[in-house]
């Protein structure tokens, strides 16, 4: 959260994040809008009509105040009287003139809203469906918050900046130029007088900008600080209580929340000069305004009504610039979002399907590893020389110390990675010419890690198989020894499972996600670590539980707890990307070799 609030900016003239290219990521997000083109066109032109009518406006209502000048001084002098029905047409030009300006701003508005929400959509969709097509190694080297970003936190200020910029840019340049115009038209002289003043003011801020600017990031730099020192001491609280560090952390978090406290002071009030400074240098403009108007009126140069529009639209002038100067970073905003949502859409994709890809009607579950080689880094070689012969329905456990391997044979053998040299066969068929898709259908997997959706139980058990009847379901629970503790638990199947999981323990979640794998009913099941991290009698009950699913199924097993691969078909032992030992449980025994050794020390470490 803290490295999102420094990167989004904030209040101020706080920084944010700048394009890489800045021209390459506005001409991609236009491009990527091209079905929307006609739409953005209509916008311009409304947004064009409704500044000229708005512009307009100031200059015949001045024509009222002259008409109502010129009455009163005819009055005075008894050669006439205020002509109010002319006064009054004038007024009602200028409100049909207001309500046409209301009316196209609405449009451009309502249209322009419709445009930035269906580009979002369809960029969340893109990004959405760009995911289910990306490699493994992408997400492996990168964090869940990271590709989260894109689709939140990205899309959202691509979609505020682009609802907000483009007309908001366009019409304060219409205003600006419209505005212009109409003050050359009235006096030239004056408009030179308003004009002369706008560099004192551009000066004076940017002084403001430069001296707060450091502030600004100190202050982000020191919030994302603060945030993290919460977010770690609030995580690790029991540890920190354990080893009485209250003291030093709240010490620690008061030396980050004082540097916080003078930084934001500082550019705060820095920030909240510019408003007077604006202000002061707007009346000077004033001031100007009204006594060079005074003197031309005077001499009956311009009218009392041109003094009055010349007034609104020295207001209306730097409007429109102090609105640029915002706008422009929320346009910075949107090229730095633009330019990570097109990163992660341009990314390379995994390539789903072979040219021809085979597609099996019924998969026996025979697999065949030949001299297999792969590295995660082509220089960097995890398996080196990997063969091994498995049988249908046959149980194979692989073991090994961490590092040795064993999970990268299983990201093999599901192709999240393709081998650098060899090949896996399944069935007789390299792995390769299948689709990813149809392939990964084989496989189920049951993993340390359970994953568990927010939902009922019923519905987190068919994810295994959608299409699965509540009977069916049931079954698969009971295969699995759930069906006890789920119908103990309050509403039974209909129980619904908060966001992480965690109103029930560890190892009923192992056993819901044995249950889902028993609904799948794959020809080829991996189980990794699945009971590493439950207590022993839940893992005797886990156990059973896996040996159902295993019944009459290509089974791999990863495992540290060797007790539970004892009655394995064939163990693989790996050790630095090879296979050194292969065979039974008591065979590899007898060999006394490695294998035996790590037997040994894990009874030696429980007895």
């Amino acid at each position: 959260m803290a490295n999102e609030r420094r990167r989004m900016g904030g209040r101020g003239q706080m920084p944010v994040e700048k394009a890489k290219d800045f021209k390459g990521s506005i001409g991609k997000l236009f491009a990527y809008m091209k079905q929307y083109h006609a739409a953005v066109a209509v916008v311009i032109l409304c947004a064009i009509a409704s500044t000229v009518f708005s512009v307009i406006g100031p200059d015949i209502l001045g024509k009222a105040t002259t008409e109502l000048s010129n009455g009163l001084l005819a009055k005075i002098q008894g050669t006439g009287s205020i002509d109010f029905t002319k006064i009054g047409q004038i007024l009602l030009f200028v409100l049909g003139l207001y309500l046409l300006s209301t009316l196209f701003s609405f449009v451009q508005g309502w249209l322009m809203t419709g445009v930035t929400q269906k580009v979002c959509y369809r960029m969340r969709k893109d990004i959405s469906e760009k995911i289910d097509r990306m490699p493994m190694a992408y997400f492996e080297s990168r964090t869940y918050g990271e590709v989260l970003s894109r689709i939140t936190n990205d899309v959202d200020t691509l979609g505020q900046s682009l609802n907000q910029s483009i007309t908001q840019i366009i019409t304060s340049v219409a205003t600006m130029v419209g505005v212009l115009v109409m003050m050359l038209r009235i006096s030239p002289l004056m408009t030179l007088i308003a004009v002369v003043i706008l560099p004192i003011s551009v000066t004076l801020i940017s002084l403001v900008v430069k001296k707060s600017q450091k502030y600004f990031k100190q202050q982000q730099e020191y919030l994302g600080h603060i945030n993290g020192q919460v977010e770690e001491t609030y995580a690790g609280h029991t540890v920190i209580q354990a080893y009485n560090k209250e003291k030093d952390m709240v010490q620690q978090f008061q030396e980050t929340n004082d540097t916080l406290y003078h930084s934001a002071w500082k550019s705060q009030f820095l920030s909240g000069l510019m408003q007077p400074i604006m202000m002061f240098v707007g009346n000077l403009g004033y001031a100007a305004v009204a006594l060079s108007g005074g003197l031309l009126a005077i001499r009956g140069t311009i009218t009392i009504g041109d003094i009055q529009a010349f007034i609104q639209y020295v207001k209306n002038f730097t409007q429109p610039m102090q609105q640029i100067a915002q706008v422009l970073n929320q346009v910075q905003s949107m090229a730095a979002a633009s330019e990570r949502v097109f990163e992660f859409l341009e990314e390379a994709e995994e390539v789903q399907t072979a040219e021809h890809p085979l597609e099996l009607a019924n998969v026996e579950g025979n697999v065949d590893f030949q001299h297999v080689s792969f590295g995660y880094q082509p220089e960097q070689c995890v398996i080196h020389d990997f063969s091994a012969k498995v049988k249908s329905g046959q149980k194979i456990a692989i073991v090994g110390p961490t590092g040795a391997g064993k999970t990268t044979m299983v990201k093999l053998l599901m192709r999240f990675y393709d081998v650098s040299g060899g090949a896996i066969l399944l069935d007789g068929h390299d792995v390769r010419d299948f689709d990813r898709h149809k392939l990964r259908e084989s496989f189920g997997m049951v993993l340390q890690d359970t994953w568990l959706f927010q939902g009922t139980i019923m519905e987190n058990i068919r994810y295994g198989r959608l299409d699965a009847t509540d009977e069916e379901v049931i079954a698969a629970a009971k295969a699995a020894h759930a069906d006890s503790f789920i119908r103990q638990l309050p509403d039974g199947y209909q129980m619904e499972l908060n966001e992480d999981a965690s109103n029930v323990s560890q190892g009923q979640k192992q056993l819901l996600t044995i249950a889902r794998a028993i609904l799948a009913d794959n020809r080829v099941m991996i189980l990794d670590e699945a009971t590493s991290s439950v207590d022993t009698r839940t893992e005797i009950l886990i156990q059973k539980a896996m040996d159902h699913l295993m019944e009459g199924r290509t089974s791999f097993i990863i495992a540290h707890r060797l007790s539970t691969i004892r009655n394995a078909d064939m163990i693989l032992v790996m050790k630095d990307g090879d296979i050194i030992e292969q065979g039974t449980h008591e065979e590899l025994l007898e060999r006394n070799g490695f294998y035996a050794d790590l037997y040994r020390s894990q009874f030696a470490q429980t007895a």
